[in-house]
């Protein structure tokens, strides 16, 4: 039975995907075999001896030590794709806040509380009303940095609005590539998406690439009348230099979803309670995405949505026992390993491996159940960070 420790509040449709009897799931688990988490941070924190996994259910790792648990042959998983529809609709939220005078407007019309006179609200409202007035997305250019699940997701919502649409995403892989909508103009460099969108949205994830990636000198790119929505982590945009720009009236809004002290007070201000991802069904798609990551690689040694180790799906054969190791990406690892299966005479009916960084990652099926001894040996294999027998 493998063993499951939850921190925070999961969604249930993910944790009955965990049957009773092949998992022990719990807050209360010890020794556990993996780790399911929202937003727990784990740095810092004593690391089990037992700990093979750990999936966020969410896109972000940040509060999870990603590099050192690669290190430890700890496979780290999130769950990209499955909160993009929750974000994309505040995303559009933000854009239609930030472009008609809904909230300066709500505000105005609850300050009329305690006018009896219904004539005079609607001679008032008909006097106003031009106060509030905004414009139109359609015909607008937004501009989207990171191109992945979310990113992709906006832009063809932006497109079916009948705005312009320009993308810039250095990495782009080549399955986002296959996602992303054909209308979308690719740009080289972010400078020119800046200079050129009504409207910025960042989707990159929080990384140190990525750390004040919108700073002054970007928001100095930008339209004077422009507004940035940052929905993605706080870190990626520079709050003050934000907050200096949106004073010095060189940026109309800024639209996030992370309330920092250097923003707070301002009108042109739009921000939400880190609540891009906070819908029931966001919550759900996370949950169940997470389990079934998990169940893959702790049933099969199967990798899917890692963020430290590559992705590899290998079908069982048939009657084989399966070793699954890690190994730091050098040369020469396979070959040891294999040289010590067939110095024992283990047979290997088929094999697979895969490499990421400085950290790759093998599946080998055999014949036959490999000894106590071989698997020590294996282990001893320099560079070899984690073996198993599944």
């Amino acid at each position: 039975m493998f063993k499951i420790k939850t921190y925070n509040a999961i969604s249930p449709k993910g944790l009955e995907r965990f049957d009773s009897q092949a998992y022990q799931v719990g807050a209360d688990v010890e020794a556990p075999d993996a780790i399911l988490l929202r937003s727990q941070k784990l740095h810092g924190l004593p690391v089990p001896d037992t700990l093979l996994a750990v999936a966020r259910a969410g896109a972000g790792v940040n509060n999870i030590p990603v590099a050192e648990y690669g290190q430890q042959g700890i496979v780290v998983f999130n769950t990209p794709g499955a909160n993009a529809n929750a974000v994309k609709e505040l995303v559009l939220t933000g854009m239609l806040l930030a472009t008609r005078g809904i909230l300066p407007g709500i505000a105005w019309v609850q300050s009329l509380a305690g006018t009896a006179d219904a004539d005079a609200v609607a001679v008032l409202v008909e006097k106003e009303k031009k106060r509030f007035a905004g414009t139109e997305l359609k015909g607008k250019t937004l501009g989207i940095i990171g191109l992945g699940a979310i990113g992709s997701s906006v832009a063809d919502m932006a497109l079916s609005l009948d705005m312009n649409v320009l993308g810039y995403d250095p990495k782009l892989s080549v399955d986002a590539a296959w996602r992303l909508p054909s209308a979308v103009a690719h740009i080289e460099n972010l400078a020119t998406l800046l200079q050129r969108s009504d409207y910025v949205t960042v989707h990159v994830p929080a990384i140190e690439a990525t750390r004040h990636l919108i700073n002054a000198d970007a928001l100095a790119q930008m339209k004077p009348d422009g507004v940035l929505l940052n929905l993605a982590r706080d870190s990626i945009v520079d709050a003050q230099a934000a907050r200096q720009a949106l004073d010095a009236g060189r940026l109309r809004y800024y639209v996030c979803d992370f309330p920092e002290p250097a923003l707070l007070g301002s009108d042109k201000v739009i921000a939400t309670p880190h609540i891009g991802a906070s819908t029931e069904e966001a919550e759900e798609n996370c949950a169940i995405m997470a389990a079934e990551e998990l169940k893959a690689y702790l049933n099969d040694g199967q990798i899917m949505n890692s963020v430290n180790y590559p992705a590899l799906h290998m079908d069982r054969t048939e009657g084989s026992t399966r070793i699954a190791f890690a190994n730091h990406n050098v040369a020469g690892v396979l070959g040891q390993v294999l040289a010590v299966l067939a110095d024992a005479g283990v047979n290997v009916a088929d094999m697979s491996n895969r490499s990421r960084g400085d950290l790759a990652y093998n599946l080998i099926d055999v014949e036959s159940v490999p000894s106590d001894a071989v698997v020590a040996a294996i282990r001893a294999v320099d560079e070899v960070i984690r073996v198993r027998v599944i």
